[in-house]
């Protein structure tokens, strides 16, 4: 279905994507995963050519994209794209006719996934008199309408409540079944573990590990021990033979050192704690990727570091729109000063009014290609 080869993309001095590679396949759940500015955003966008990619191949079966096929897609952006005074069922008919989808046809499908999410009784409510979960459920249904082939979803699970996250996974296990190749994009791990079927995890632009979920968990081997308990389990950390141990209040995941040791740790841990569970498995997905891209900069201190603990805070270049703008700004500030400067007391107040609107407008212009320049990285 879709083919990415050597994706890359440079945005001035940073390179957002770099040599990303994915084959999806139809009826196929596919998990695109990394931390916080990992470059998953712009490998998407840049996959449905929202942004031109600077090289690489961009293919739907077999043949390079155009923007016809759009309308083949589904896509379901992390930050909400709706107009926010108009009607739900205007809404949702608006976006289906964007995809070429118009009639009766249409209009009964979408109050039927309205039925479906619970939003039958809100179709002429305005949108901005939903909640955040409602208005989640709203734009999720302008991704489905046109019965795309294929749907991409940037972080889905966003907004929605335990019972609709089970809403929204039985939705996709059923898109999969009617053969909807499915890319979804998360950092909610247990449900990629319970999904998808393959995965890539990009860090920094780069993909650093892909291919099927169960073979990917078979690679890290059976060394990941499982362990509920009653009591403190703080000592689990320090015990020999544990390798890295995320413990919590009565549950701990323990990365044994060697395989075959675990029969040592329980009669060491009996003692100590009331367990409940002893479980040797593979190990977890969230294991997995802190163990690949590795634990948050301030969890990897050095223990005896001396005073504060200092955060340095990456810098960005700044980008050709936003040095545009803000030249833009500086001129219309300094043509209003002249102005000011120079005018005679007779000439009132209206042209320097004027050059104010121009500030302000100049000032919410940059304002706007800053967020944008944030919101793509």
């Amino acid at each position: 279905m879709l083919t990415v080869r050597n994706l890359r993309k440079e945005f001035d001095t940073v390179v957002a994507v770099d040599g990303v590679s994915l084959t999806v396949e139809r009826g196929e759940l596919f998990g695109l995963l990394g931390p916080n500015g990992a470059g998953k955003t712009t490998t998407i966008r840049t996959a449905l050519n929202i942004i031109r990619p600077d090289s690489g191949e961009i293919l739907f079966d077999g043949q390079p994209f155009t923007t016809g096929m759009w309308n083949i897609i589904g896509y379901l952006p992390e930050e909400r794209g709706l107009y926010r005074k108009s009607r739900v069922i205007t809404t949702l008919l608006y976006f289906a006719a964007l995809k070429g989808k118009k009639g009766e046809e249409v209009r009964l499908s979408a109050y039927e996934w309205l039925e479906k999410l619970g939003l039958a009784d809100r179709a002429e409510a305005r949108i901005d008199e939903l909640s955040k979960g409602n208005q989640q459920k709203i734009q999720l249904i302008t991704a489905l309408l046109h019965d795309p082939q294929l749907l991409i979803l940037d972080e889905p699970f966003s907004g929605f409540d335990p019972v609709n996250q089970i809403v929204l996974k039985d939705i996709l296990m059923d898109l999969r079944r009617k053969g909807v190749a499915i890319i979804f994009s998360t950092h909610q791990m247990e449900q990629v573990e319970k999904m998808c079927d393959n995965i890539c995890l990009i860090n920094k632009g780069k993909p650093v590990l892909q291919g099927p979920l169960k073979q990917i968990k078979q690679q890290y081997g059976r060394n990941s021990v499982h362990v509920e308990y009653e009591g403190d389990g703080t000592f689990l950390k320090a015990l020999p033979g544990v390798r890295k141990a995320d413990v919590y209040q009565n549950y701990a995941e323990l990365e044994l050192a060697e395989p075959g040791r675990s029969g040592e740790l329980l009669k060491t841990i009996v003692g100590r704690l009331d367990v409940r569970k002893f479980e040797l498995l593979e190990p977890s997905l969230h294991s997995i990727f802190i163990s690949v891209v590795g634990p948050p900069p301030e969890a990897s201190l050095a223990p005896d570091q001396s005073g504060p603990a200092k955060i340095s805070r990456p810098t960005r270049a700044i980008s050709a729109k936003v040095k545009k703008a803000i030249a833009s700004l500086a001129l219309t500030i300094i043509v209003a000063l002249l102005v000011v400067l120079t005018r005679g007391e007779e000439d009132g107040w209206a042209i320097p009014a004027i050059l104010l609107g121009a500030i302000l407008l100049s000032g919410f212009r940059l304002l706007k290609v800053i967020k944008a320049e944030g919101e793509g990285s």
